[in-house]
């Protein structure tokens, strides 16, 4: 008896100790001071980065955490919290009312786009389009990529702009790219 039950102890721990050990050997990227595991899908490595708790937040009350925990694969224009409080005052707290759902939706999937797009894919349209790429949002809307220098501006339909932070934070069901203001459909 006490031999299985050392043998199941020693088992859990060699799990415990392989999982970890997976997870170190993953290629990571530290976003808001948490690494993100390639191999979760963007809301279980979200919820970890200190600095998307707004974003996280707001896909909650949008009812769009299955959707970004499915397959997919997205690609994902992630706004830090301190782009969030770059809008007018008022404005997040207006889009977390459930009243407001719709709206929120819209907004929080113009900053996604259907397919995995890398930041050398997104560099190649930008050349391919001679300076300027435009990408088909989830909301329906667009996007248009440029370079300032070596890194990617976003423009929205609105002509606000937003620089790409941190690029290529790959996971299970795609990539997300950090972004420093939020950017907003066409209303």
């Amino acid at each position: 008896m006490k031999t299985k039950r050392n043998f199941a102890i020693f088992a859990a721990v060699l799990f415990m100790g392989s999982i970890n050990y997976a997870q170190t050997k993953e290629k990571t990227v530290e976003v808001g001071g948490a690494p993100m595991y390639p191999s979760k899908n963007i809301v279980e490595n979200a919820v970890n980065s200190k600095d998307h708790t707004t974003l996280v937040a707001a896909v909650k009350a949008a009812g769009l955490v299955e959707t970004l925990q499915s397959s997919g694969p997205f690609t994902v224009f992630a706004p830090t919290n301190a782009a969030f409080d770059k809008l007018p005052k008022g404005t997040v707290e207006t889009l977390l009312k459930p009243e407001n759902i719709k709206m929120l939706q819209t907004v929080l999937t113009y900053h996604v786009l259907s397919g995995k797009y890398n930041a050398q894919d997104i560099l190649a349209a930008i050349k391919k389009g001679n300076g300027k790429a435009q990408f088909k949002t989830v909301s329906g809307g667009i996007l248009t990529a440029t370079l300032n220098g070596k890194q990617v501006v976003l423009e929205d339909e609105n002509g606000n702009k937003s620089k790409v932070t941190i690029t290529d934070v790959n996971q299970s069901n795609g990539v997300i790219h950090v972004i420093d203001a939020v950017v907003t459909p066409k209303a």
